[in-house]
């Protein structure tokens, strides 16, 4: 049995112990990624959230067939049952975007996005303008409060930079920015709305925004409903921004992240299963930490327990679920690691049908747009 990290803390070193589950697939025939392509209107891109949070509008795609139904968000409690189980992603988006210079000569604005903590005071990140972030490259960021240097270039394409002072966290809230993605345009909103409200452990580069419909009275009357809540952690990482570009989609490598899946959240998918509760994930993070544990106990022959470590899961169509019976998640991107794991859950062919017809009924698609429940 593993630790959890504190709550508001985020790991440190290099990854560890970790998940490759490739050999998890039932079926390893070549997979296109040309077959998992759609065509969206740029205006249903969202580029502001639905206010209030549970207003988001909610399409319901039943797992086993049937028709679709329209609903809002806050109308969740008509399809859960008392027993069931909603299992939540509480990591919370770090000031991730830095803006700076070139501290050799005082302009060239550069950008960094910070994704992961490697070592004490060295992060890896995104770079712009990448051809000119070159080992040793020294850079500075808040007008001198924050120091850095390119360290190295990695296989992925992203950089190992040091930063000066080596704890960084407590200056980010100063001199960095939340970092949005690069389909939402000149939105001006509060930072705090691209956070989940229970969001209390910093460490991801994107939100998990499949929670951000869920307001504090909406989880309040859920678990009055007789709903149980629990609360796991996976850190958001380079693949949010990292779309698959192989022909066959089983080529793509996913990124390691960190993720905690603890004795709570344990005891919790343990009792849901025992009154015959189903185990609902509220995002695709969530299901990958929970397929996460649930491979690891396989491995070693027992029942689920809790996690901590480092986790590339990728899930494909032909994959087994074993931790999960549902899945309330947004709309997501064509060829996309999130859209073959949804599909893993409900097939190709009706998960882009279901897509079709929220797009003729002008459903807002992606991270500031509206969700569905499978179940």
């Amino acid at each position: 049995m593993t630790s959890e990290t504190p709550r508001g803390q985020s790991p440190l070193g290099a990854p560890g112990g970790q998940a490759n589950e490739s050999a998890a697939l039932a079926d390893t025939e070549p997979l296109p990624i040309a077959t998992f392509d759609y065509s969206l209107p740029p205006e249903l891109i969202a580029q502001a959230p639905a206010e209030p949070r549970d207003s988001a509008r909610l399409l319901v795609i039943p797992r086993d067939g049937g028709p679709l139904r329209h609903d809002i968000f806050r109308h969740l409690g008509r399809y859960l049952a008392p027993g069931d189980l909603l299992v939540l992603n509480r990591t919370r988006v770090l000031p991730a975007r830095l803006v700076g210079h070139r501290a050799d000569t005082g302009r060239a604005r550069v950008e960094l996005l910070l994704l992961r903590p490697e070592r004490a005071g060295v992060w890896e990140a995104l770079g712009r303008p990448g051809r000119r972030l070159r080992p040793g490259t020294p850079l500075v960021f808040g007008a001198g409060l924050l120091r850095a240097e390119v360290v190295a270039r990695t296989a992925h394409g992203t950089l190992q930079v040091r930063f000066v002072p080596p704890e960084i966290l407590p200056l980010l809230d100063q001199v960095g920015q939340v970092p949005l993605p690069p389909y939402i345009r000149g939105w001006q909103g509060a930072p705090e709305r691209y956070q989940t409200v229970y969001a209390d452990t910093p460490g991801s580069a994107a939100a998990p925004t499949a929670g951000l419909h869920f307001t504090p009275e909406l989880l309040a009357a859920l678990q009055a409903q007789g709903i149980g809540v629990a609360y796991l952690v996976l850190h958001v990482g380079l693949d949010t921004f990292r779309p698959v570009v192989e022909e066959d989609a089983r080529a793509h490598r996913m990124h390691q992240e960190y993720c905690s899946v603890p004795d709570e959240v344990v005891g919790a998918i343990a009792a849901a299963r025992a009154r015959a509760g189903r185990v609902i994930a509220v995002g695709t993070t969530v299901v990958r930490a929970l397929e996460t544990a649930a491979l690891a106990a396989e491995r070693h022959g027992t029942a689920l327990a809790s996690y901590t470590g480092w986790t590339d899961l990728y899930i494909t169509p032909g994959y087994r679920f074993r931790a999960i019976d549902g899945l309330i998640t947004n709309f997501h991107l064509p060829r996309s690691t999130l859209l073959l794991l949804v599909s893993a859950l409900i097939g190709r062919e009706r998960l882009l049908a279901a897509y079709a017809e929220a797009i003729a009924h002008r459903y807002r698609f992606y991270s500031f747009g509206d969700a569905t429940l499978i179940l």
